[in-house]
This record gives C-alpha cells, structure tokens and sequence, in this order.
C-alpha cells in the first residue's frame, strides 16, 4: 500500500538533491583547480578506492563510472598520456587489460580527495541531515479498513 507524498517529504526530498548537487559541483571545481577533468578525477578515485577483491580492469571502471567501455578507454588514453596511470595486460588472460595509479596520479589524487574529505568533515553534517530527514520520515499507519481515499475524506469532513 502507498500513501500520499507530503509536502515534507517533498521539501526534504529537493534539499538531498540541492545537497548532494552542490557536493558534486564544488568536486568539480576541486579537480579543476587541480588540473583534473571531473571524469579524471573519478577515475583515479575509483582505481583507488575499489573494494577488496575487485580489480581496476577497464570494464570495472567503467562499470563504476557509469560509462561505455570506449569512452572509459579513452578517458584512460588521457590519464596515461600525463603520466597519471598506466595500462598493464593481465598475466594469465592477455586481454585482460589493468589500469593502476603511478606517482604522479597517486599525488594529484591524494591533493584533491584531502579537499574533499576536509570538506565533508566540515560541510558533511548538511547532507547527513538531509538524508536523514528523507529516511526518518514516518507515516502513521491507516486504520484498520480505511483506504487513502477513504481516510482522506474521513478527515476533510473532521477539520469542517
């Protein structure tokens, strides 16, 4: 059964979207100053940051970015030209292909994720709250027999 929507829920719902936009475009501006495209910078990030178990294989990749495996390919073509990362074939499948950090990306990653983190530690709370707000939001449950439609008339006819 669903319940209708609050306007609560629908403000709380816009400021999550309003936070974790702003999130997103202060990164953007962070890899920037760096010298990063956005895309760069997530790329590094998830090389990274995989989880255990994973390896940062060119489908990984662009299966975290959200993006054709071409187009993952050639943001690694641009990485790899500056001297961020590089390209090794694996050792008992040759086509498999893994992208690992040099120095040089290694840096210019830790330089931009220690913005962000900072950030978070200081800003972070805001988005906590919005989140929050969206999940702890609790409807009370209809009466037994009462339908939304039902309920609602039930209390337009109780405020008159």
């Amino acid at each position: 059964m669903t319940s209708e929507i609050t306007t609560e829920e629908y403000r709380a719902l816009a400021e999550l979207r309003y936070r974790i936009r702003q999130f997103l475009r202060d990164g953007d501006a962070a890899s920037r100053a760096a010298g990063l495209e956005s895309q760069q910078y997530l790329l590094l990030l998830m090389i990274r940051g995989l989880p255990d178990g994973n390896e940062a294989t060119i489908r990984v990749l662009a299966e975290r970015l959200a993006l054709k495996h071409h187009s993952a390919v050639e943001l690694i073509d641009r990485l790899e030209a500056r001297g961020y990362v590089r390209r090794t074939r694996g050792r008992e499948d040759r086509r498999r292909v893994l992208v690992s950090l040099l120095p040089r990306g290694e840096r210019i990653l830790e330089d931009v994720a220690r913005q962000r983190i900072n950030e978070l530690r200081s800003c972070g709370h805001e988005l906590v709250i919005a989140i929050g707000n969206l999940l702890e939001r609790k409807r009370p449950p209809l009466p037994k027999g009462r339908t939304k439609k039902s309920t609602a008339g039930h209390e337009r006819r109780k405020r008159a």
